[in-house]
């Protein structure tokens, strides 16, 4: 592979203060997580106090007022290096930095930011419904204006963190006549009278992450937890988009490297027909694809990261990011699977959980339909 040349010095620190973190508090209880559902919520205040949650806060609030997205690639690479799964951090510090950060006020920032920083509050976005997917035209969720509260009603589901969650950014529309134009974000937080949340979710993959349905009765949401201004939620939501597709793009990349790595440990030691699984042309020949899939997509992950740095990663960019790195992951998965042959099907190996989790990658922040709808329309196909 390439040599890396976007991290500095202090980069490698963080990168070597979050592998520890992972390989002493995440790594050993995979397992556990993975038979439980979810992660212990005390991993969360253990990340806070290690200084590896909400670091893009400013000081005043608990953090280090960096916003440099290269410390959150790095979370993610040692996060898989390191064999571990379930902790949704990803969420907390890729997706909610936007919303947090940009677009809160300064009595919301003094009221969420610590919480945030120190893992004492959870985050979520609840974007997704039963019958609305990708569409966010097509929500249902309804909050009407009362005095100084909002009436919220609806059901959200397929949310990650939902179960933990403390804060979740929820989309309703305030405008229903509105069309997307009628789109409000608010904060919903834990106990509210009307909040409720459904089963966590059995899944394909991604076993150790909480992912729930939420319900919301009546639920009185004070104006001053609006997210944003009134009915510009939609905006608000395509603005984060890029960030949160770059993000899916470096966890392929990460997750099929990982891959590679196990692989190639297997196949060595492995004997068939007295001789090592890697000394046979096939498996040569293979694994030589996939190192050439993974190198290349490490190069150009890390050219969409300096993009992404240049504030020149429009959406059609992360979208082909996105597009490419998911399928390829995919791809990789299924390749490393089969040399590890019936072994790789079982639970005991970590390679069978990689390749379960990976499924779900052309699905998360926009199908690979939607992105290739994308990344369609801006080659001004129609004239």
């Amino acid at each position: 592979m390439m040599r890396r040349t976007i991290f500095s010095a202090d980069h490698e620190a963080f990168r070597a203060l979050a592998r520890s973190f992972f390989e002493k508090e995440c790594a050993p209880h995979t397992d556990e997580w993975e038979r439980a559902g979810i992660v212990d919520r005390d991993v969360w205040r253990k990340a806070g106090r290690a200084g590896l949650l909400g670091w893009e806060a400013p000081e005043q609030y608990g953090g280090a007022g960096v916003r440099d997205y290269r410390y959150n690639a790095i979370m993610t690479e040692e996060f898989l290096a390191t064999g571990s799964s379930g902790f949704g951090y990803a969420l907390h510090n890729d997706v909610m930095p936007p919303y947090l950060l940009d677009l809160t006020t300064d009595d919301q920032k003094a009221r969420w930011l610590p919480g945030w920083v120190s893992g004492e509050m959870i985050t979520a976005v609840a974007m997704s419904e039963p019958g609305a997917g990708s569409d966010l035209k097509a929500i249902t969720t309804r909050a009407v204006r009362d005095g100084e509260h909002y009436i919220l009603n609806g059901a959200k589901t397929y949310i990650t963190n939902g179960i933990l969650a403390d804060l979740v950014v929820v989309v309703a529309k305030t405008d229903p006549q509105a069309g997307h134009r009628g789109i409000s974000l608010l904060a919903v937080e834990r106990g509210m009278p009307g909040f409720t949340r459904g089963r966590n979710l059995a899944k394909a993959g991604l076993h150790a992450q909480d992912t729930a349905e939420l319900s919301f009765a009546d639920v009185r949401v004070p104006v001053a937890n609006l997210v944003g201004e009134e009915n510009r939620g939609f905006y608000h939501l395509m603005a984060g988009l890029p960030q949160e597709r770059l993000g899916c793009a470096v966890h392929s990349a990460a997750a099929m490297e990982r891959a590679l790595a196990l692989t190639l440990e297997f196949v060595r030691s492995r004997q068939v027909f007295g001789s090592p699984l890697g000394g046979f042309q096939n498996t040569r020949f293979q694994l030589a694809d996939v190192a050439t899939t993974v190198s290349v997509t490490r190069a150009y992950v890390d050219r969409a990261l300096e993009a992404h740095l240049a504030g020149e990663l429009g959406n059609e960019e992360a979208a082909s990011a996105k597009l490419w790195t998911s399928e390829r992951h995919g791809e990789v998965m299924d390749a490393c699977l089969q040399l590890f042959g019936g072994a790789g099907y079982m639970d005991e190996y970590e390679i069978s959980r990689l390749w379960r989790d990976s499924r779900v990658q052309r699905i998360y922040a926009g199908s690979s339909e939607v992105m290739r709808e994308i990344i369609g329309r801006g080659l001004s196909l129609a004239g």
